[in-house]
């Protein structure tokens, strides 16, 4: 039997009057949201406990010469051990684009003049999704946030690895999830998990159609690099 298609699905769905995606991915999609994965073996400290901060440098670790490479999915062993991944917020200034919400629950909003809703959130304390590699890692956080989502609808991307919208940086592989949205929006959602960092990032761009989430996406490569850690 052929399996159907994620569209396929998504249109069978909303027909039926169900969403389009269950649960956190269902707000990604549509207007982006929160992506808070604790690790459930570890236990909060009690309130007024001081807490050691994450040392600021990595012995014996080359962050430069990380930041200077390319980031597939096989070299996310390279980062230091707990040092996060960061998001840059340059697609406030872009041309065309404004900052529409700024650090709620940890994301980030920006909003074009077409109608284009771009969400972006690095989060930290992402010991629970890592699995055998980042790539297995990062569709576990898709398969966290829509259990139906199967890794064959997810395709590999890249996004940009530091750098400045003058001076790109280097290539960082992410996976991709695209999909069509009520009203005939188009969508797609982008991420990383980077177990040995244990950290995660995403953005979710939302258009009015396909033509103009191109022009955004090109948008998000250029504005919206990951930052490497500086440890």
């Amino acid at each position: 039997m052929e399996m159907p298609t994620t569209a396929e699905r998504a249109g069978r769905a909303w027909r039926g009057g169900a969403p389009l995606v269950i649960g956190c991915l269902g707000a990604v999609l549509l207007s982006g949201c929160s992506v808070d994965v604790r690790d459930p073996s570890v236990t909060a400290a009690p309130s007024g406990t001081p807490v050691l901060a994450t040392p600021t440098i990595t012995p014996g670790h080359d962050a430069a010469a990380v930041a200077a490479r390319d980031m597939p999915f096989a070299a996310g062993g390279d980062l230091a051990p707990g040092v996060p991944v960061g998001i840059s917020d340059d697609l406030k200034g872009a041309p065309g684009w404004k900052l529409a919400k700024e650090n709620v629950a940890g994301a980030s909003q920006y909003a074009k003049a077409d109608g284009c809703i771009v969400s972006a959130r690095a989060a930290t304390g992402q010991a629970a999704l890592v699995r055998g590699d980042d790539r297995e890692s990062t569709v576990a956080l898709f398969q966290y946030l829509d259990a139906t989502i199967q890794p064959s609808y997810l395709k590999t991307a890249t996004l940009q690895w530091g750098g400045t919208p003058e001076a790109p940086g280097r290539n960082v592989e992410v996976l991709a999830l695209e999909q069509a949205a009520p009203g005939g929006r188009a969508i797609a959602v982008l991420a990383r998990v980077f177990g040995t960092a244990a950290s995660s990032a995403y953005v979710s761009v939302s258009c009015p159609d396909a033509a103009t989430l191109g022009a955004a996406r090109q948008d998000v490569a250029r504005y919206l690099p990951l930052v490497p850690p500086a440890a």
